[in-house]
């Protein structure tokens, strides 16, 4: 299955190349770069750890480590000799986990880089089975809150968005893709029906160095706030999504979990808009089909072997409670699978 077609992707040349792997395999550290102790909330923490079947002595992958919310959960609840491998692409945000994580020694592996590497990660570290893999997708709210990573309208810095220090920026991609490009991207990735007249606008506008000159000028292409929502909110998304290759490094990352949960392993994928969901949703149906022949075929012919079980048919929200108390968790949408 080609899972691009199942979001209908159509390629964009010319943007935003892979972001480098070269560093993915090694540790990195760094100054915490504006970053403090971590406000993140781990969202559906409790529902994950659950549908993870978290045990003692089991080995686990987060690989999206973030502040380390969910990878310290996992380790209280698989002491005393559970192991968790955490992975992220942000050195700053791992800087933050390995000084979260400290006290736990050996048990907490934690590598820079990227989650769609795990397989490779995992056996240069001697793990080659995973009873569980939790994908928390997007960026976190340390991430937005923090100054350097350019993810928010809410402050004027300069116009980054990577989680990682390598590859082009969004202000690359702004201030050299034509108009049609720009539109194609912010139409594909952020779902965005005004596309063709914030491209003009972008380009009418260059350059654009910062996120709140582009927020600006976003907004005055389409408007005020649209549903209490700013009308940039789907630009960023777009752009974040581009610069960061995040539905290229979903399909690559569902594909390494195959490779290294263990017969009974679980899968959990979090995600937070449409396109994500609709990705894992159609990869996890594919590989949990035990025929995926045209409906039109009166006898199957295809001999496809399943390789996942569906645990839940229906995605799994956060409670009232959680929203409440976290509001960023209001879009999350679960969805867990078993290794048969």
């Amino acid at each position: 299955m080609i899972l691009a077609a199942a979001i209908r992707e159509r390629p964009i040349s010319g943007l935003a190349g892979a972001t480098s792997l070269g560093r993915a395999n090694r540790p990195f550290e760094c100054a915490a770069g504006g970053i403090g102790e971590p406000r993140h909330q781990p969202v559906l923490l409790a529902e994950s750890l659950d549908l993870l079947a978290v045990r003692a002595g089991g080995v686990y992958v987060d690989g999206t480590l973030g502040a380390g919310g969910h990878a310290l959960a996992m380790l209280e609840r698989s002491a005393p000799d559970g192991v968790v491998l955490g992975i992220d692409r942000d050195p700053r945000s791992l800087y933050v986990a390995r000084r979260r994580l400290s006290g736990y020694g050996r048990r907490a592996v934690l590598v820079h880089g990227a989650y769609a590497e795990m397989k490779a990660i995992a056996g240069e570290r001697g793990i080659v089975a995973a009873d569980g893999i939790l994908l928390d997708l997007g960026f976190s709210s340390q991430q937005v809150d923090s100054t350097g990573y350019g993810l928010s309208f809410q402050r004027d810095e300069p116009l980054d968005m990577r989680y990682d220090t390598t590859g082009e920026t969004a202000a690359d991609i702004i201030n050299t893709a034509g108009e049609r490009q720009l539109a194609d991207l912010i139409f594909q990735y952020g779902e965005e029906r005004r596309s063709r007249a914030i491209a003009r606008a972008i380009v009418n506008s260059r350059p654009i160095a910062t996120t709140g000159r582009l927020a600006a000028v976003v907004a005055r292409a389409v408007g005020g706030r649209r549903g209490g929502r700013h009308p940039a909110t789907r630009t960023f998304q777009a752009l974040r999504i581009a610069v960061n290759q995040e539905l290229a490094q979903l399909e690559l990352g569902l594909a390494a979990t195959l490779e290294l949960l263990a017969p009974g392993g679980r899968l959990v994928v979090i995600s937070y808009h449409s396109l994500e969901d609709r990705l894992v949703k159609g990869w996890m149906d594919w590989e949990s089909a035990a025929c995926v022949c045209p409906s039109d075929l009166p006898v199957c012919v295809c001999e496809h072997q399943p390789t996942l079980r569906l645990l839940r048919r229906r995605i799994i929200r956060p409670s009232a409670a959680e929203t409440a108390a976290n509001p960023r968790s209001r879009s999350a949408r679960l969805r867990v699978v078993e290794r048969i």
